[in-house]
Formats: structure tokens, C-alpha cells, sequence
């Protein structure tokens, strides 16, 4: 039997300023544009969690999809969702709040989470965090 690959996409909106604080005010616009607004900006983002693994023989899961969802909201999205990514969500303060650096910290919270709730039979294959329709990031760890 091979690996089947099962997503869910989680919805969120938060807001983030792009900003490095060693950098002249010019050079933060000239390399972050708008994002760098003093005010911050919003996004109503799509996050696609997929894992991989093999049908359990008596549900033929590879995971419970609503228990999937109730982790992932209670892990992730609750914790940024109508946050500031800068000022409110502990696993992103010192760090720049770019979706690169989002999607990595939601898979270390979601890695093992995952393992634990299908008991070893799935695994995060990758995350897909859409920050507006044209632009996303995808990580695979």
C-alpha cells in the first residue's frame, strides 16, 4: 500500500509590519515597500496543512479530519487569528513576522502535534500559508 496525502485548509486574518530595526527608515521602504507601514497591514490568510501516511486497516483514515481541524485551530489559528504578529503571538516575538517565518514556527508546533494525534501513522508532509491569493509560501521542513 502506498502513502496517501490528505490536506485541510484553516482560515486567519492577522496583521504584521516588515520592519528591521537596524536599518535606516529608507532602506526599510526601499526593501519592504508598504509592508513596512508604521500602522501595520492585514491579510486574510489560507493555511493548507498536509500530512502523509497510510490508511489505518478499520477506519481507512490516515487521520481524522476533525480532530485534525480541532488541532490546528487550537495550536495555531486561535493563537493568530485577528492578532498582531508582531506585538501578540509569543512564538513570533524577535523574529520578523514574514510568511516564510510564520510557516516555519507553525510547523514546529504542528510536527509533533500531529504524530501524537494519529499515533505514528501520519506525518506533516507540508504546509501551504497563502498570505494573499497570488502570493504564498509552501515548507516541507
Amino acid at each position: 500500500m502506498g502513502l496517501v496525502y490528505l490536506s485541510r485548509i484553516e482560515h486567519f486574518n492577522a496583521a504584521h509590519k516588515l520592519y528591521n530595526p537596524n536599518w535606516t527608515e529608507e532602506k526599510n521602504v526601499e526593501v519592504f515597500g508598504p509592508c513596512c507601514n508604521h500602522n501595520w497591514h492585514g491579510h486574510n490568510f489560507e493555511l493548507i496543512v498536509t500530512v502523509k501516511g497510510e490508511p489505518h486497516p478499520e477506519t481507512g483514515f490516515i487521520v481524522d479530519l476533525k480532530k485534525l481541524s480541532v488541532l490546528i485551530k487550537s495550536e495555531v489559528t486561535d493563537k493568530v487569528d485577528h492578532k498582531n504578529l508582531n506585538l501578540d503571538v509569543d512564538f513570533m516575538l524577535g523574529k520578523m513576522a514574514s510568511t516564510e517565518n510564520l510557516v516555519i514556527e507553525f510547523w514546529k508546533i504542528l510536527s509533533p502535534s500531529i504524530l501524537k494525534l494519529s499515533e505514528n501513522r501520519a506525518s506533516l508532509y507540508s504546509l501551504k500559508l497563502y498570505e494573499t491569493p497570488r502570493n504564498f509560501v509552501e515548507y516541507f521542513g
